[in-house]
């Protein structure tokens, strides 16, 4: 049993290593994701408090259960989430351009007094979860004081891309859901649009090559076809090219120097 930043109990159910193993996300190349072991599939839409900020993530749909289902990647499908075939009349590109170094080696760390975060921008699907009382890079600088570490673990534990990890100081573990291996579809209703397709519980990503992305708690693939970060989400479902700019202006990424 876990508990989460709500201090609510999250039950996890916990796979056998043999359906563990079939469990994976398969990249095709210039094409879908074939989707593997049984894994859950749900819709969620980003919830937003009185002052506009992304505060939940709450369910609104549960897909019948598939051993094997292949999702839209290029955006095109007119029978989203699944995918039609569409990429081949729109000749999609899916070159897969994110960097395959671990997420600890590209991460940036802010430091407060009871909390340390690590940050990857380069992960952000700009879902906006992590803005709330001032941002939770103020709210870590204040982090002995009890509201504001419970406001900073929320923000950190609801962040879908795994961009941000919250860790506690005095015992050196990240605060994380235990989720069960599943997918959800992000509706971002503010933004009137799809979003990505949320990752959680450490399902396996295989890239179309054969190799392997690191395996995390929390990351989102592009379901938009527009990212520049493929096969992760950047954004761009909602965003536009100077948009996207500035934001990797600000944080000092150069899409042009992934590894």
């Amino acid at each position: 049993m876990q508990i989460d930043g709500d201090g609510k109990s999250i039950l996890r159910v916990v796979p056998m290593a043999d359906e563990r193993e079939k469990q994976r996300i398969k990249v095709i190349k210039d094409g879908p994701y074939r989707v593997t072991g049984g894994l859950p599939l749900y819709e969620q839409v980003i919830v937003t408090d009185e002052d506009g900020h992304s505060k939940e993530l709450v369910d609104i749909k549960e897909f019948p259960r598939r051993e094997t289902y292949i999702l839209c990647r290029c955006g095109a499908s007119k029978n989203k989430p699944f995918c039609d075939g569409s990429h081949r009349e729109i000749h999609f590109d899916g070159s897969e351009t994110a960097s395959r170094k671990p997420y600890i080696e590209k991460a940036e760390v802010f430091e407060g007094p009871d909390l340390k975060l690590t940050d990857a921008p380069e992960f952000c699907d700009h879902s906006r979860f992590c803005l709330r009382a001032g941002g939770i890079w103020k709210l870590i600088q204040k982090s002995d004081d009890p509201e504001a570490r419970q406001a900073a673990i929320e923000e950190a534990m609801t962040c879908p891309s795994g961009r941000l990890v919250l860790w506690d100081k005095k015992t050196g573990k990240p605060f994380e859901n235990e989720f069960e291996p599943s997918l959800v579809l992000v509706r971002d209703k503010q933004k009137s649009c799809e979003g990505p397709i949320w990752v959680r519980g450490g399902v396996a990503i295989e890239s179309a090559d054969g190799s392997m992305y690191e395996s995390r708690n929390r990351v989102t693939l592009c379901r938009c076809g527009k990212s520049e970060n493929k096969p992760y989400c950047d954004g761009s479902h909602w965003m536009n090219s100077e948009q996207k700019l500035q934001f990797q202006k600000k944080w000092g990424l150069d899409p042009n120097k992934r590894q």
